[in-house]
């Protein structure tokens, strides 16, 4: 899944020691262009995203995955990235649902002659 948006905050990098070994992660806040802008915290595990190539109010296209788990009876979302690029992605656009293809055809018009035996 992809989202594009501005970069508004960089948080710090966070390290620490698990029973994996160790750990580091960091956070960025992002806003998207749409009508109603939506502000989405998205974290970045280890080395796959340097966030020092980027920079606030920089526009960027992130591709994450969302995760959700539970713990004590509580569900907790994370949306981490494993691939960040500076720009919009133009590789693909979105389907367009509001227009008519321009190579369908209307159905056939009946043709004339007995009716069926339908009562309506």
């Amino acid at each position: 899944m992809e989202i594009i948006g501005k970069i508004v905050q960089i948080l710090p990098e966070e390290t620490g020691e698990g029973r994996n070994g160790p750990w580091k992660k960091q956070s960025f806040i992002l806003e998207t262009q749409d009508q109603y802008p939506k502000k989405v915290c998205i974290t970045v595990w280890g080395d796959k995203v340097n966030l020092q190539n980027f920079g606030e109010n920089e526009v960027v296209t992130a591709s994450i995955n969302i995760e959700s788990r539970e713990y004590n009876s509580r569900w907790y979302t994370d949306v981490k990235a494993w691939r960040i690029t500076k720009g919009e992605a133009t590789e693909t656009a979105p389907p367009d649902y509001g227009k008519v293809p321009q190579d369908t055809q209307a159905p056939p018009e009946p043709e004339e002659g007995p009716m069926d035996d339908l009562p309506f």
